[in-house]
């Protein structure tokens, strides 16, 4: 499967960017999410991958195919670039069967192929299977029933699925009639005497294909019955629907017809496959199911997979790598472990992450000795310590530099023909800040910031309780669900989320208390967003 490329993709309408300078790389055999909230711009990133959204600028390579350039004029159309699509509504034919369902996009297929002779390859293949008669006579007999009737509807699939061999075979082997004791060595015989007279006479390689000077012969055909039906039944395999060719979508339940669409999507064998939002139609227990069995159709094609949601727990399920999007910029791409543990800044770490992470405010200066002095949660005096070498003023010059960059390049690029100013403005995120008596945030005041002012983010988990803890707090909410419990803790005017592992039952107004424990709180800084750094902060 090839590597996929975006370089500087931009997709705006008038002064609306819904991507903005997008540069990322897929990996072979990857399985990416697009995760961000609702109009970040995932679904129109899939879309110009596909073939489906016309980008304003930049370039798409699949593999070692460039299938958009701007600069250019390439644009490659989607049913060139060999990728499968699975959407939200499955889109299957009411008046076709499971069947007629998978096969129809393949028959519709007509490409250069090369050129086989069939008749040759499946004697070749029925030889094979006839020299153990015994085996043959087994698996047939395995489709009597309890008055010992043969069931030969029955005995066709069972001799497909054992051999892999398509039902047109299927139906030659049953008709030998082995079951029934008879000597089928000559047949076997004549078949592969058949079989190899076409080799010689007609120069076949040993996938039976037409040689000529050296090279396969290709012509521009249709796939013929027998290719189609081996398709379905391999894809039917995979999503485990081979029960159900003959019925009809309507007899199917969601998850099932959801199988058919991704069996329906398989069978062309896509370079790639595009997912937007498969699974939101299905009930919560059914997605769980469809999203392990998504993990193994993962690693049993082999393909690459780029699916968009805006669900980060599916996201963060299946993914080998998260490319977040927020008002059309990549926030972060990393693993899934990554992204949760070191986000990049206070969007990312508020995106993923359920519950929700603790944000608290604080202001401070780094000492002598490289910790941060903080005071945070209403006066509570703390301390930050890096988990490496810090040094604060270097890093607020790198940013206000990264600042300064960053407006000298729009300021040269307004000079340049065709420039737009962007109008959906990328703004610092606006966090929220849990209070007992919660306010309107956009009511607020926008304070002036300095570089001692900080923003902490505590994980749910990091929250420990203990009867030494150093801060005291209070139970303002707790809801039980077994092997865990979500408390609300208040400290003053504030609370905080945390998350105990264990069957304890909190009583609301209880006194309790706490540390933040571990060794990847996050520093924020608050005027730019960005993570500073990870560590550990005690009170």
């Amino acid at each position: 499967m090839p590597e996929i490329r975006l370089e500087h993709i931009t997709k705006r309408w008038k002064n609306f960017y819904a991507v903005d300078d997008l540069n990322l790389v897929i990996d072979d055999n990857a399985f990416v999410t697009l995760l961000g909230p609702s109009g970040c711009g995932k679904t129109t990133t899939l879309r110009m991958i596909a073939g489906l959204e016309t980008p304003t600028s930049g370039r798409i390579t699949i593999g070692d195919r460039v299938v958009y350039d701007s600069a250019l004029g390439i644009n490659i159309p989607a049913n060139k670039r060999k990728v499968g699509f699975l959407f939200q509504n499955y889109a299957l034919w009411p008046n076709m069967t499971v069947y007629e369902n998978i096969a129809f996009g393949l028959s519709n297929i007509k490409e250069s192929m090369p050129k086989i002779d069939f008749e040759a390859k499946n004697n070749a293949r029925l030889a094979e299977i006839l020299k153990n008669p015994a085996d043959v006579k087994r698996v047939v007999e395995e489709c009597r029933d309890k008055k010992g009737k043969l069931d030969e509807k029955k005995a066709v699939i069972k001799l497909i699925d054992e051999y892999t061999i398509s039902q047109y075979t299927a139906k030659k082997l049953f008709a030998l009639h082995v079951e029934d004791g008879k000597d089928v060595s000559a047949t076997a015989a004549d078949f592969a005497k058949k079989a190899a007279d076409a080799v010689k006479a007609n120069g076949l390689n040993e996938k039976f294909e037409f040689v000529k000077d050296g090279k396969v012969v290709e012509e521009v055909r249709k796939l013929t019955k027998e290719e189609i039906d081996l398709s379905v039944r391999r894809v039917s395999r995979i999503v485990k629907i081979s029960m159900f060719m003959d019925r009809y979508p309507a007899e199917l339940s969601g998850g099932q017809q959801q199988r058919v669409a991704i069996a329906r999507t398989l069978a062309p064998e896509p370079t790639v496959l595009f997912m937007d939002e498969p699974l939101s139609n299905l009930d919560a227990k059914l997605r769980l199911e469809m999203r392990y069995e998504l993990q193994r159709l993962h690693v049993e094609t082999g393909s690459t997979f780029v699916y968009v949601t805006h669900d980060q727990m599916e996201a963060m399920t299946l993914a080998t790598q998260i490319c977040l999007i927020n008002n059309g910029v990549l926030q972060q791409y990393d693993a899934p472990l990554t992204v949760y543990a070191r986000p990049n800044n206070l969007f990312v770490a508020d995106f993923v992450g359920n519950p929700s992470i603790n944000f608290i405010e604080a202001k401070g200066r780094q000492e002598a000795d490289g910790s941060i002095a903080l005071t945070a949660l209403g006066g509570l005096k703390g301390c930050f310590k890096s988990a490496e070498a810090l040094d604060l003023g270097k890093w607020f010059a790198d940013r206000d530099a990264a600042v300064a960059a960053e407006a000298e390049r729009i300021k040269e690029a307004s000079k340049e023909k065709g420039y737009v100013e962007k109008g959906n403005k990328d703004e610092t995120f606006k966090y929220h800040i849990a209070k007992v008596n919660d306010e309107d945030d956009a009511l607020q005041e926008e304070p002036v910031l300095t570089n001692e002012d900080f923003v902490l983010g505590v994980r749910p988990e990091f929250i420990a309780i203990s009867p030494d803890g150093a801060i005291e707090g209070e139970i303002y909410g707790a809801m039980p669900t077994g092997m865990e419990s979500t408390i609300k803790v208040r400290v003053g005017e504030f609370l905080l989320t945390g998350v105990v592992f264990g069957s304890t039952l909190f009583k609301i107004g209880e006194k309790i208390r706490f540390d933040i424990d571990g060794e990847k709180i996050m520093l924020f800084d608050r005027k730019g967003g960005k993570c500073i750094a990870l560590g550990s902060l005690s009170f």
